[in-house]
């Protein structure tokens, strides 16, 4: 496997899309709509089934079909990442063995919610996971959600796995790439999860961004990660000043939900989520509203157009 090549190209940019329902199904062309605009708004990869994919309320046929049109749309030209993570090892193996043969570039691994390993559990976990594929793997840290958090000594230990090219961290911490960093061989990338730190974590020397806002604003997003990577500061801070209230707006509840909810206003995407999570609160649709307002993005009402061309699917 040829990391460092890979790992350049996870790079930038990543959508972690949301998966739009209709009537509690998947609405395919909703989903087609959405990665073709994600694509020709030039971000850097996708990715398909996270949290923010509401990917642990998701059927494995659906997580099968949601694959599938993310790899068929992307045509190779950008990393399709699938997140399989789970609090089950053998499960998260399971996941990761599907993904690979429905073409995913990597898999995205969140640590083991709920049950609470050890730093020795964590390790054992991907471990395992490595001996059982040869996807590559990027570790997901989310504390908040998991209730638990990598410490230094499992960074290294985790660094020592030949399969490991990332760890992409969501407690919105800088200064977690200081720590890391000299951990990790220079082909390990870090990314974050936390938009609103997005920029400051690329300039402290972060690979990217797995980013829920990219649903919505997957041009700028995009403008201002590169501006930073390109060192065009004041560009990147012009960008990131602008989307400053709609980060602010997505986080005031569970962002899949206030995602689509945002798209819903600009693209006519069905806000619908699953439980148990719900429709948003009047107080987070007014402060939408308004950071949508003040971005002067394109507003529809109506359904989303289909895709402009067919798939073999």
């Amino acid at each position: 496997m040829r990391r460092p090549a890979l790992q350049r190209r996870v790079s930038g940019t990543i959508t972690a899309l949301v998966t739009p329902f209709r009537d509690d199904a998947i609405d395919t062309v909703g989903l087609m709509a959405h990665v073709e605009r994600q694509l020709l708004s030039g971000v850097d990869g996708l990715l398909a089934c996270s949290l923010t994919g509401e990917g642990p309320v998701l059927t494995e046929p659906e997580r099968a079909r949601i694959i599938d049109i993310c790899v068929e749309l992307a045509e190779g030209q950008v990393p399709v990442i699938v997140a399989t993570g789970t609090n089950d090892t053998a499960t998260t193996i399971e996941e990761t063995q599907q993904a690979r043969k429905l073409g995913a570039a990597a898999a995205f691994v969140t640590l083991p919610y709920y049950s609470k390993p050890s730093q020795k559990g964590l390790v054992h976990h991907f471990e395992r996971l490595a001996d059982s594929t040869d996807l590559p793997l990027i570790i997901h840290n989310l504390p908040a959600h998991t209730a638990i958090d990598l410490a230094p000594a499992t960074v290294a230990r985790l660094a020592e796995i030949p399969t490991i090219i990332g760890i992409a961290d969501g407690s919105g911490d800088i200064a977690r790439i200081g720590t890391w960093r000299p951990l990790l061989p220079e082909w390990i990338g870090l990314y974050t999860t936390h938009d609103a730190s997005a920029l400051a974590f690329t300039i402290a020397g972060g690979r990217g961004s797995f980013s829920s806002a990219a649903n919505v604003v997957p041009r700028l997003f995009h403008s201002m990660q590169l501006s930073a990577g390109c060192d065009h500061l004041p560009a990147a801070r012009l960008i990131d000043d602008r989307l400053r209230p709609l980060f602010k707006a997505l986080a005031r509840e569970p962002e899949p939900a206030t995602v689509k909810h945002a798209l819903s206003l600009t693209k006519g995407m069905n806000s619908e989520v699953r439980l148990p999570l719900t429709t948003i609160e009047a107080e987070t649709d007014a402060a939408i509203q308004a950071a949508v307002a003040s971005l002067q993005l394109d507003c529809h009402s109506h359904a989303p157009t289909p895709p402009t061309f067919r798939l073999g699917l």
